[in-house]
């Protein structure tokens, strides 16, 4: 299974910290939770190993994920919608 050209964790990646910034005091703990693991997912904060093809030779790095991917993109979409609708509106200038 390929994936997507663009997943939620790179959204979080790219924009987090300015969106907690922006509503800091308005998120709970458990969002900041699953937050954090989801930037985390597939990446070196979590480790990862080396695979290797016997037949060419060819490695790459497999970084371990935050057990969050026994759900689909889908799912998480719908997930981050709902987290997204249980905070107040954002007061823009």
């Amino acid at each position: 299974m390929t994936r997507p050209a663009l997943e939620i964790a790179d959204i979080f990646r790219r924009h987090g910290a300015a969106w907690r910034a922006a509503h800091a005091g308005h998120v709970s703990l458990g969002q900041l939770k699953v937050m954090s693991a989801i930037e985390a997912c597939r990446t070196a904060a979590l480790g990862g190993h080396v695979e290797a093809c016997e037949g060419c030779r060819h490695t790459r790095v497999a970084y371990n994920s935050c057990l969050m991917g026994r759900f689909s993109n889908g799912e998480l979409a719908a997930a981050a919608t709902k987290f997204s609708n249980a905070l107040p509106p954002s007061r823009s200038p």
